[in-house]
C-alpha cells in the first residue's frame, strides 16, 4: 500500500511541477513574450490551470499526509497518531548530571589577587 501510495505521490509532483511551469508569469520579467503574446493568454485558460493546480497541491498534501501515517504505522511510532504519551526514563545506573570542571582550576581560573 505506501508503494502505491509513493508512486502516486512522485506522479502528483512531477505533474504539479509541469503545471506551475505552464502558468504565466504575474512578474513580467520571466513572461513568455509579454504583452498578450504569452504561452497562456486568455483568463479562461489561467483559470483553469490555477484550478489543477490547486486540485493537485490539494492531492498532494494529502499523499504527504498518508504516507506519513502510514510510515509512522509500519515502525510502530505512535509520535504522529498518539501524542499524549511520556517518553521513556533512561535506564538505571545511569548519570546524566553535568559534570563542571571545580572552581580556580584551569584556564579560565580567576586572575590572582594583588
Amino acid at each position: 500500500m505506501e508503494q502505491v501510495v509513493l508512486i502516486i505521490h512522485l506522479i502528483l509532483a512531477v505533474v504539479l511541477i509541469a503545471v506551475v511551469l505552464l502558468q504565466r508569469s504575474e512578474g513580467g520579467a520571466l513572461g513568455m513574450g509579454g504583452g498578450g503574446g504569452g504561452l497562456v493568454s486568455s483568463r479562461g485558460a489561467a483559470t483553469a490551470l490555477s484550478k489543477v493546480t490547486w486540485g493537485l497541491a490539494i492531492a498532494f498534501i494529502a499523499t504527504s499526509l498518508t504516507l506519513t501515517v502510514l510510515a509512522a504505522q509500519q515502525r510502530g511510532a505512535s509520535a504522529v497518531i498518539d501524542a499524549g504519551e511520556a517518553p521513556a526514563a533512561p535506564p538505571a545506573g545511569l548519570d546524566f548530571t553535568p559534570q563542571l570542571p571545580p572552581i580556580g582550576d584551569g584556564p579560565l581560573a580567576p586572575p590572582p589577587a594583588e
